[in-house]
């Protein structure tokens, strides 16, 4: 079958590998559409830890075709991957916060992923989407950490929100703070991405820091970082009211430093929250695709096959690019 696999730092191409098969509690998928992620782009340069030679891929949807045994999931079903396999018995699982796990394995990271013709995956990680589209239950996974996100930020009706950065995570945030009744400015400085922001409901769109300070006066009760930069990081407690909340969802390379000033924290007493992972939340992200509550269709750059994908993976995203799906049935 064909694969993208980053052979090690730097290293990333297609290549024939041969068709994993189902080990016991495991099936195996048909891939139907999977999603290029910027962690994705961090494993090629090395800023994110993980574990080559690996098939990338952690985003992405597919057909059950056999399956190993103890699986009862039926041939045919359609799941999503969440991709994050705990452990389920070190202290941070007992507790509860799985997404810490110390000995988590992810898929496409740890272990082969879903930039390739066929997968094997935990039939627990694997979730049915019913009649959902393909391209669209590819979202299941980013839309996934977007809700823990706005789960640990807990927007609320009538309070203002701005959300920095207008990707795969920002937009579908702007959707569901939109939903829940807030005011919600978006920050980028792509005017496609800020016409695309006002077109799925923003109050206002803005490309600099002064012009959100002056839509925002006062600051906005909760400052959504979802562009994984340090300059919207650093941005966001400006951006902030006293007694505000912040939630950095975006991932910034490993050992990237940021300058906050924690007098100015403390002062205004800002809560500074991070957001890992889709803790629970994958099933919820689902039904929320299913019942068309979040617009993805939108949000889709480009489609490619598996032979284009390592180039996009190795280059930075083109100006205005929300999401990239490759989809291995292409034959390109």
């Amino acid at each position: 079958m064909r694969a993208v696999q980053l052979r090690t730092v730097g290293d990333i191409a297609a290549v024939e590998l041969p068709v994993p098969q189902p080990q016991s509690g495991e099936v195996l998928v048909r891939v139907l559409a999977a999603g290029i992620c910027g962690t994705d782009r961090h494993l090629f340069k090395g800023e994110f830890p993980c574990a080559p030679p690996v098939t990338l891929g952690h985003e992405f949807c597919g057909e059950v075709v056999a399956v190993g045994d103890g699986v009862t999931l039926p041939l045919g079903t359609r799941i999503a991957c969440d991709p994050n396999i705990a452990c389920g018995t070190c202290d941070q699982c007992l507790r509860g916060r799985v997404n810490l796990c110390i000995r988590n394995v992810a898929i496409g990271i740890h272990r082969d992923g879903g930039f390739a013709e066929y997968a094997t995956l935990p039939a627990h990680r694997a979730l049915p989407v019913g009649d959902l589209s393909p391209e669209t239950a590819a979202f299941a996974e980013p839309l996934a950490c977007t809700l823990h996100g706005l789960d640990l930020g807990a927007s609320v009706p009538g309070e203002r929100v701005v959300v920095l950065g207008g990707g795969v995570i920002g937009l579908p945030a702007l959707q569901l703070v939109r939903a829940a009744g807030a005011e919600v400015v978006l920050v980028t400085r792509q005017a496609e991405k800020r016409r695309l922001a006002e077109s799925l409901g923003a109050t206002a769109t803005a490309a600099t820091l002064e012009k959100a300070m002056a839509l925002l006066p006062g600051g906005a009760d909760l400052a959504l970082e979802c562009a994984g930069v340090a300059e919207t990081v650093e941005m966001a407690p400006r951006l902030t009211r006293s007694g505000g909340r912040i939630v950095v969802l975006g991932v910034l390379p490993k050992g990237e430093r940021v300058l906050i000033e924690p007098f100015d924290l403390l002062f205004r007493e800002i809560r500074l929250l991070h957001s890992f992972l889709n803790p629970f939340t994958q099933s919820r992200a689902i039904r929320m695709l299913q019942s068309g509550q979040v617009q993805v269709g939108p949000l889709i750059s480009r489609r490619i096959g598996l032979s284009e994908a390592p180039a996009a993976i190795a280059k930075a995203a083109r100006p205005g690019e929300v999401k990239v799906l490759v989809l291995p049935e292409t034959g390109s």
